[in-house]
Formats: structure tokens, sequence, C-alpha cells
């Protein structure tokens, strides 16, 4: 591990898998047995978890709470939360409807689920108007 937190055994088997093929195949190229592939990506993915939270983290640094999307709430009325909380503090939003509901799928999928969200879902904002979800 040279640069990063992944070896370069987990980003050959990470590239592998984007591309579609399964562990054996990935296994038989790389001369390994299915179940080490398995744990290779494992620690690979659990390696991206741990790098992304702590990204969260230095990033919510200079931002403050804004709110709590609840659980339950449809997608498409989230972005009226926001912007309404932002606008009480003065704020402007960097992005606009679509862009905020991408980010927010993009930065914490696991809590999204179809139009709905999932768990709760805090949510800060910068003084540059950069939202962060958590």
């Amino acid at each position: 591990m040279k640069n990063g937190l992944l070896t370069d055994r987990q980003k050959e088997v990470l590239r592998h898998r984007r591309q579609g093929l399964t562990q054996q195949q990935i296994a038989d190229i790389i001369g390994t047995s299915k179940a080490n592939v398995c744990t290779i990506e494992k620690s690979a993915l659990e390696n991206v978890r741990r790098a992304r939270e702590t990204l969260q983290f230095m990033y919510t640094l200079d931002a403050r709470f804004l709110c709590t999307i609840p659980s339950g709430a449809d997608l498409l009325a989230v972005p009226d939360m926001i912007f309404q909380e932002a606008s009480a503090r003065g704020v402007k939003v960097r992005y606009d409807t679509i862009g905020l509901i991408n980010r927010l799928r993009e930065s914490i999928p696991e809590h999204v689920q179809a139009r709905f969200v999932k768990d709760d879902i805090q949510v800060y904002l910068n003084d540059d108007g950069e939202i962060y979800f958590e």
C-alpha cells in the first residue's frame, strides 16, 4: 500500500468486480481461490467505507447542523426542507433540486430506498452552501 488505503490486490479485485466479473472469474485470473477473492473484496469495501466516514467527518468540521430528514420522507420533498432551513439561516445552497437529490443518493445510498429515506439523515451546511449528509 504505497498510496491510499487499498492494496494493489484490493484495487485489482474491485476493478474486476466493477467490470462485472464474478469472484470465481477473478480468482481464476489472479490465481487464487474464490474464498480469498471474497475476503479481499470485503476488506477493500470496508476500507472504502471507513475512508468515506473519515472524509465525511473532515467535511463537516466547518459545517453546522441544519436539520434532520426523517425516515419515511419522500426524496422529492427533501430539497424544499433543506432550502427552507438554509434560507432561514441566510445561506444559499449550491445545488438545485435535482442536484441535491443526486448528492444525497450518492453520499449515503444506504439510507435511501427508491423514493424514500430509510433512516433519519442529519444534514449539515457550511457557509459556502455545501451540504453534507450523515
